[in-house]
């Protein structure tokens, strides 16, 4: 199971939110290129960026991005407000991987054609609460069920996903174990995010055979360790 920090990107600086809430954040830094070089020497296996203004359509943190991208060796994943074919094959020319949501959800033709281009650089996104996808920014209901959109994107030739506990992110609850291990049932290749508080946690993801972990809140407040997540990863 591969280790991956998240970096969130709000106004050139790396934040957390709760739950997704603008409103609701705490910075830890102004340098994301730094946040990058440390996770990386701490062995992070690769990195989740996200630009939170593209997301949210507020602005974009490109100089940021592309800042990170040339001070680590290790792969970086792009996330954030990526909403269009040519948007994500320019995304993709600065990154290892992309991870598109809103996009997904409404332009079907353009992930098939993605992920028969770029095969294994693709991940969808799967935000969700009580089970039903959100999108843009998480403000907005997709009306698709997690187990539906599997199955859609899978058929594309999507190999692997994010699957994220909105009602969790940031709040150290624990991950969704539920909704996690009836994706993977599906064959799908699952990154966990959302709620992850302790290295038991990061066990019980792993036990139920997610493909990946995102780390984010607890990792930037000194709660768990990358060092100690990759021993038992």
């Amino acid at each position: 199971m591969r280790v991956i920090p998240a970096i969130d990107i709000m106004g050139g600086s790396v934040v957390r939110l709760v739950k997704g809430d603008p409103a609701n954040k705490v910075v830890y830094g102004s340098d994301p290129a730094e946040m990058a070089r440390k996770w990386e020497a701490l062995g992070a296996d690769m990195l989740h960026v996200v630009d939170l203004d593209a997301a949210l359509g507020t602005g974009n943190n490109d100089e940021a991005i592309s800042k990170i991208t040339a001070a680590v060796k290790i792969p970086v994943q792009r996330a954030g407000g990526i909403r269009s074919y040519d948007s994500a094959k320019e995304a993709l020319e600065k990154s290892a991987r992309i991870v598109i949501g809103t996009m997904a959800y409404s332009d079907k033709e353009s992930v098939r054609k993605l992920a028969k281009k770029y095969p294994g650089r693709i991940v969808v996104s799967i935000d969700q609460v009580d089970g039903n996808v959100m999108v843009k920014g998480w403000k907005e209901s997709s009306g698709v069920k997690v187990s539906d959109a599997l199955a859609q994107f899978l058929e594309m030739g999507i190999e692997e996903f994010l699957l994220t506990s909105v009602e969790r992110d940031g709040t150290l609850q624990g991950p969704d174990v539920t909704t996690l291990a009836a994706a993977v049932a599906s064959k799908a290749r699952i990154i966990a995010s959302g709620g992850i508080s302790s290295v038991e946690d990061t066990i019980r993801v792993k036990s139920i055979g997610c493909s990946a972990v995102i780390l984010g809140k607890a990792m930037y407040d000194g709660k768990i360790s990358i060092e100690k997540v990759k021993a038992v990863a």
